[in-house]
């Protein structure tokens, strides 16, 4: 899934965390004028999800005449800076789409439900139960996965096809992608890609292509100083040479495919989640293709199969059954099945995994071949990241504009953030 950091992520989590310790934040009344159970449900995603979302909110409340079921969205920036208010205030939606690195911080604050409450509307016995334990929390399940993605670069393959530049494989490298870069600009006066330097996701596949990692088991910072000079040090160079986007671009993300330089038709490539993506296909239509990340110079894969997004409840809703049968519709039934596809990732459902993926067509194809073709390649994936990572990715995103804009070396905004990751995770 696409997530650029928030600048405001601070004050909203200071305010969360003085919420976390106040008794007397509560949820409003979750009861319409006519009876009815109203529960409130909010998610990021882009236009396109939000047509799947409300067709199959309202083949829910067909089947549940009894239930409203109130929905918002945003992109990722604005939702997460949203969510975070809200529960400051103590006014979390009674159901909410969350990040695995959302899980540690949300659970531990006792703002989500412990799902064993809830486990007859809610059954889990058709999901791996290794991507089950991503929505774990001191041993309890407060979230569960509602697909399955990976990393990805999307690009328009026409480009590479003028440029005679054939697909990326699996196993291709850093290095490969720097050359690509250059041949597929040629006389083009845009940039191709749009600059990677931003992302804490996207420096943590260079880190696993190369054998390390982000977080050690205690939750502290497990690279090095000369590990993030290094990564910093080859976006700006693919920056200086004009392949990647300009600062201007980079400092403007916020999370919505419509936003980003591929969006805007100021690149033609970007790394991506993969059934995110989708939301460049309405600018590039049958042009758009996925294809795996680089690989390490040994050919070591840093990306892996995470949840795409999880789905909790809150501990303060008035209707925890009610919201526990929403999201079992949502994730185990037929109906919900083939109205949301794999827009928030292929199935976590066995199931619906089986019954679904040799019938998908166009981009959702993709996806499922990318997955496929990566299956037996892929390591593990990491083990949630400790409650400061939330914070820690902003600053990841504002140190590199540091460095974007010029003001300041790879290697000190490294040492800058290093300081201030390890601040951050202080025990």
């Amino acid at each position: 899934m696409y997530r650029p950091r928030t600048r405001a992520f601070g004050a909203a989590a200071a305010a969360f965390a003085l919420c976390a310790a106040l008794a007397g934040c509560s949820q409003g009344a979750s009861a319409a004028g006519d009876g009815k159970v109203v529960l409130r449900f909010t998610w990021w995603g882009n236009a396109d999800r939000a047509a799947r979302t409300e067709k199959a909110v309202a083949a829910f409340e067909k089947a549940h005449p009894n239930v409203d079921i109130r929905t918002s969205y945003s992109p990722y920036e604005a939702y997460k800076q949203k969510l975070a208010t809200q529960a400051a205030g103590g006014d979390a939606p009674d159901i909410v789409q969350l990040d695995y690195r959302q899980i540690s911080q949300y659970a531990g604050s006792g703002i989500l439900l412990d799902l064993a409450e809830q486990r007859k509307a809610l059954p889990t016995g058709r999901m791996d139960k290794s991507l089950l334990r991503t929505g774990q929390f001191e041993g309890k399940q407060y979230a569960i996965p509602m697909g399955v993605g990976t990393q990805a670069l999307a690009y328009d393959k026409e480009a590479w096809r003028e440029a005679g530049v054939p697909p990326p494989r699996p196993g291709w490298t850093w290095d490969d992608l720097e050359s690509v870069l250059r041949e597929v600009k040629g006389e083009h006066d845009s940039p191709v890609m749009t600059d990677p330097g931003s992302m804490e996701d996207w420096f943590e596949v260079w880190l696993r292509s190369r054998g390390k990692r982000l977080y050690d088991e205690k939750g502290q910072v497990a690279f090095s100083e000369d590990d993030l000079t290094r990564y910093w040090t080859y976006t700006s160079k693919l920056r200086k040479e004009g392949l990647v986007s300009p600062a201007e671009g980079t400092t403007q993300l916020d999370g919505s495919v419509e936003n980003s330089p591929m969006g805007r038709k100021k690149a033609m490539a970007e790394f991506n989640w993969d059934a995110p993506s989708a939301g460049f296909e309405s600018v590039y239509g049958d042009r758009l293709a996925l294809a795996p990340m680089p690989a390490g110079e040994s050919g070591t894969m840093g990306q892996y199969y995470k949840p795409s997004m999880l789905i909790g409840i809150s501990a303060k809703s008035s209707h925890p059954r009610e919201a526990a049968r929403f999201i079992d519709f949502l994730l185990n039934s037929d109906k919900a099945a083939d109205i949301l596809t794999v827009d928030r990732g292929t199935p976590v459902n066995n199931r619906q995994r089986e019954r679904m993926l040799p019938n998908l067509t166009g981009f959702q194809k993709a996806v499922a071949d990318l997955q496929k073709s990566l299956e037996g390649k892929l390591k593990a994936p990491p083990t949630a990241p400790p409650r400061g990572d939330n914070a820690l990715q902003s600053v990841f995103q504002k140190d590199y504009d540091q460095v974007a804009f010029e003001k300041a070396s790879p290697r000190r905004m490294a040492q800058q953030f290093l300081t201030e990751a390890r601040a951050e995770l202080r025990p």
